[in-house]
């Protein structure tokens, strides 16, 4: 079993015995099983998994870092939903929001960048959300 951290600056969002956790690092989708060699990475934005007898909960993230040290991850996230507390319509909303000030702007901009950024985050919430149960 592996000890999983979810931690937020809100709160600690999960606390508790998993059998595997899969996220997207810097380097791409990385899985975690018991005994994994330690490291450190920097999660992206998209999706956290993990399962615990054999179910699994969703998460969507706005990245952070994630560490794995003694079958222990840790994932300290700037934000963090569960598939089940997304809105649904609100995600959709942002992702059209993006999408159209996207148009409108000169690539290679700071405001560029920022609604690119808010894109993926609405369709990390849109992906995650899509796999309620």
């Amino acid at each position: 079993m592996l000890n999983l951290e979810i931690i937020t600056p809100e709160k600690v969002l999960v606390s508790e015995e998993v059998d595997m956790v899969e996220a997207k690092g810097s380097l791409g989708e990385f899985g975690v099983l018991p005994g994994h060699i330690q490291f450190l990475t920097v999660l992206e934005i998209g999706e956290v998994r993990y399962t615990k007898d054999g179910k699994t909960s969703y998460l969507a993230t706005s990245g952070g870092f994630g560490e794995v040290a003694d079958d222990k991850v840790t994932f300290l996230l700037d934000t963090a939903e569960f598939a089940d507390d997304i809105d649904l319509e609100r995600a959709k909303i942002a992702m059209e929001e993006a999408q159209e000030r996207l148009k409108e702007l000169e690539m290679d901009t700071a405001e560029y960048r920022m609604y690119e950024l808010a894109l993926l985050r609405a369709l990390a919430r849109l992906q995650v959300a899509s796999k309620k149960l």
